[in-house]
């Protein structure tokens, strides 16, 4: 969530960033402005008519004391007439600060300075692309098909448990799938990140936190009886670890890994495109997170892009990263950095990964702050980053890695996979 401040600061400057992300209500800009005078306007009424019931408090007990009985009783009847002034100020405060709220975060981040205006992902920046793309065999097939032909993970029966798009996997689907997170994991916690296996529902508060609701309400599984929220990505729990915590500067890097099943409607998605393991409503993923002081974010974010990328060459796929335009950039980020694989087999890229720098915007929700050296406190900036999501990456490395009658596994997952090939 935006702070008011910022927006006071320079209100033209902030809806031209808007703008960038194709985010064109700048009156609400000017709606917030307001309202936030109307807020400060009705606490100046309320502290001056406080505090004239203060002192004249005050003078009572010393009239009192002094024998001024007559006196006293007269300023007892102006305080009398003073204090049902207090609930109609309050009374207004209150729907004001709500009707404040409510605004507020229907604005999403402002878009740092390097994001490019845009409308859609084909606008968005290639900053690098690799050419060690595989020659496959004659006859390649895609990853739907080789999990059909060497019984790898089985649709129709995810779709009789559960619906379409709860994919079952089986024997070395299954193996494959759990060697995959257990490198990542391994690979994170290797680099620093300290591991966690969170919950995969949250409670509203949670999921507000960290910027999915209101934005992504519609796109989030709801258990309505519990008014819990089956968890989009583990980013979400693991982030919350640190809601309403005051940090200290000597505890950054704060430094958070997580492996979890993830669950997202994606509703009216349908065609090729999301045909097999390219989009699914339940998905494995392994996360990062970091909290960090502000003026390290965007070091930090450097260092998170690199660390995505050494863990896809590691598996030795073709790889290309973008920086999103304003158009393509999520309600919650200032910066985005997608990583996509690409797939021989279908001819295109799949997008693997998306590491961002969320600046204040989720740190203001989860109130998640620092006492810096003078003793201020400051909200931190947090960051986080896919490292990495399975579905795709698990399709990729079937298709690039098939053989005409086997699928060779990637040499840094054969410790975790046991074998060489799934034959």
């Amino acid at each position: 969530m935006l702070q008011v401040n910022v927006l006071r600061q320079n209100p033209e400057w902030v809806k031209e960033r808007l703008a960038v992300k194709n985010f064109n209500q700048g009156e609400l800009v000017d709606e917030i402005i307001a309202l936030d005078d109307q807020r400060k306007n009705l606490q100046a009424q309320f502290d001056n008519a406080q505090s004239k019931i203060n002192s004249a408090s005050k003078s009572i007990g010393q009239m009192m004391a002094q024998g001024k009985k007559e006196d006293a009783e007269a300023l007892k009847k102006e305080v009398s007439e003073l204090k049902p002034q207090l609930d109609p100020i309050k009374a207004s405060m209150a729907q004001v600060e709500e009707d404040l709220h409510n605004k507020l975060v229907l604005l999403p981040n402002l878009p740092n300075e390097k994001v490019q205006p845009g409308k859609s992902e084909a606008d968005n920046e290639v900053v690098k692309i690799t050419d060690n793309i595989p020659v496959l065999p004659e006859g390649a097939l895609p990853h739907w098909d080789l999990l059909t032909k060497y019984d790898l993970i089985d649709f129709e029966l995810g779709a009789k448990i559960t619906g379409s798009g709860f994919p079952v996997y089986k024997g070395k689907g299954a193996k494959l799938q759990r060697a995959l997170s257990a490198y990542f994991l391994d690979f994170n916690t290797d680099a620093g990140y300290f591991e966690f296996i969170p919950p995969y529902m949250v409670n509203e508060t949670s999921a507000y936190s960290t910027g999915q609701l209101p934005d992504k309400e519609g796109q989030m599984y709801h258990a309505t009886a519990d008014n819990f929220y089956l968890i989009p990505t583990a980013e979400v729990p693991v982030t919350n670890i640190y809601r309403d915590t005051i940090l200290k500067e000597s505890d950054f890097p704060v430094k958070m890994t997580a492996y979890s099943h993830c669950f997202r409607r994606e509703a009216g998605s349908f065609g090729k495109e999301v045909r097999g393991l390219n989009r699914v409503h339940e998905f494995e993923k392994v996360e990062i997170i970091q909290i960090v002081h502000p003026d390290k974010s965007y070091d930090v974010l450097d260092e998170m892009v690199a660390h995505v990328e050494k863990l896809i060459q590691s598996l030795g796929l073709p790889y290309r990263i973008l920086r999103l335009c304003g158009g393509d950039l999520g309600f919650t980020s200032a910066i985005t950095y997608d990583f996509e694989v690409y797939s021989e087999a279908q001819g295109r890229w799949l997008e693997v990964s998306s590491v961002s720098n969320f600046e204040t915007f989720q740190a203001n929700r989860l109130k998640c702050r620092f006492k810096n050296e003078d003793g201020k406190i400051q909200l931190v900036h947090t960051l986080n980053g896919s490292s990495l999501a399975l579905p795709r990456i698990l399709a990729a490395i079937l298709e690039n890695y098939q053989t005409e009658d086997s699928i060779k596994i990637p040499e840094v997952l054969q410790p975790y996979f046991g074998a060489k090939e799934i034959k």
